[in-house]
């Protein structure tokens, strides 16, 4: 697709500009006769390259998960209700309080009117609307059932925020610590260990005799103290080096594969992933979106490379001409009750209602589970904390205990 910028009149001779994305300029006529605009000017639109530009600034915001449910819900309202398509969109980018949606719905609006379909004009923001929302738009699109289509975004956007906010603030109070741990320890080998070794060098001599622990903390604290020009950007590169190559292709499978070997984060991550791929699935399934389709679309939004993989990996088999219920059992990443499920959903032709009640199982499960782990990780924080404490107390109090042993 190509950007045009366009001049034309309307039936009363009024100027307009604007600009719009068609395959040719041919397109480009084509569509504004059909909006009864009449052509004077059409241009091939020349990307910036460089320079600021409030637009671009603003598109690339992401558009937040709340304002997204928000819009779908009332669009779906109003097309139930018989308004308009275009009407619904423009209404919904005039009282918009995202910049970025508001931008996005302008572009939506534009190509809905050159005759583009909703789901085609969604899938040219990729940052917005993902894989399972534009196929699902289609699928309603095709079915004549968008407003339905819609209401189970919603939910379905819903239920995935839900499972987000519960595992963030599950998180919250061990990173808290974590980082309180971490300022603690550097202030501590900064401004408090040196202080401490001046005094036990004043009290027993410069040839006075310091337990290992003592030796270990004061050198651990010259060092940092000595050469923190080179510690802290040492630090601060080696955490950058692994979050970028964590986002690679090849660190993220690897750091997802770690995670399905931790004991604890193990469950929770399977039991999200499982959650997404039933919730997702079974939306996908009932917009009428074809099995293997549905099984390519669940596989890039499940979350994690492991699990996509094996989507994929069953994808094949299924076009093979296996049931999807068979290839998911022989797999094990996935627990027997969600094969048995599939099976039942086979049998009886509602694979998209029995893989809700799976979703909503697992749904559950997560909060359990998200329940257990802060209750392991806040004390295991805690204990942490004090033992770096007791650490640093006992190369302080080791010396003097033994200095005042000499004394007496």
């Amino acid at each position: 697709m190509t950007k045009f910028a366009y001049i034309a009149t309307d039936k009363d001779h009024k100027p307009i500009n604007g600009t719009t994305e068609q395959i040719d300029r041919a397109s480009v006529i084509a569509a504004l006769t059909k909006q009864g605009l009449r052509p004077i000017s059409i241009r091939e639109a020349k990307a910036l390259t460089s320079g600021f530009s409030l637009d671009r600034f603003i598109n690339s915001n992401k558009v937040k998960p709340d304002h997204l449910v928000m819009m779908t819900r009332q669009l779906s309202a109003m097309v139930g209700a018989g308004v308009p398509l275009v009407r619904a969109l423009t209404s919904l980018a005039s009282h918009s309080e995202s910049p970025a949606l508001k931008t996005i719905l302008g572009t939506v609006i534009k190509d809905v009117e050159g005759g583009s379909g909703l789901g085609d004009a969604l899938s040219k923001h990729p940052t917005a609307f993902n894989d399972v929302y534009v196929n699902m738009v289609r699928a309603g699109e095709t079915a004549g059932i968008l407003d339905e289509i819609l209401k189970r975004l919603a939910a379905q956007q819903e239920k995935s925020a839900t499972i987000r906010k519960k595992v963030r603030s599950a998180m919250a109070y061990p990173t808290v610590l974590i980082v309180i741990t971490i300022l603690a320890f550097f202030g501590l080998m900064l401004f408090v260990i040196p202080q401490i070794g001046k005094i036990l060098t004043d009290l027993g001599g410069p040839d006075a005799k310091l337990p290992d622990i003592t030796l270990f903390m004061l050198g651990l604290s010259n060092l940092i103290t000595g050469f923190w020009y080179i510690v802290f950007p040492l630090i601060g590169g080696a955490i950058y080096g692994v979050l970028r190559y964590i986002k690679t292709p090849n660190g993220k499978a690897r750091f997802h594969k770690l995670i399905l070997h931790i004991p604890g984060l193990r469950t929770i991550v399977q039991k999200i992933a499982l959650a997404h791929f039933a919730r997702t699935f079974s939306a996908l399934m009932g917009a009428g979106v074809a099995v293997l389709e549905c099984l390519h679309v669940t596989a890039r939004s499940v979350g994690n490379v492991v699990y996509e993989q094996a989507l994929n990996d069953a994808a094949v088999q299924v076009k093979n001409g296996k049931p999807l219920s068979v290839v998911i059992s022989e797999n094990p990443l996935f627990p027997p009750i969600v094969s048995q499920m599939l099976s039942v959903g086979e049998e009886t032709g509602q694979t998209d209602t029995v893989l809700v009640k799976v979703a909503d199982f697992y749904e559950e499960e997560v909060d359990v589970a998200i329940e257990g782990l802060s209750s392991i990780i806040e004390p295991t924080m805690i204990v942490l904390m004090g033992g770096m404490v007791g650490l640093i107390a006992a190369s302080v109090m080791a010396p003097i205990a033994g200095l005042a042993q000499n004394i007496q």
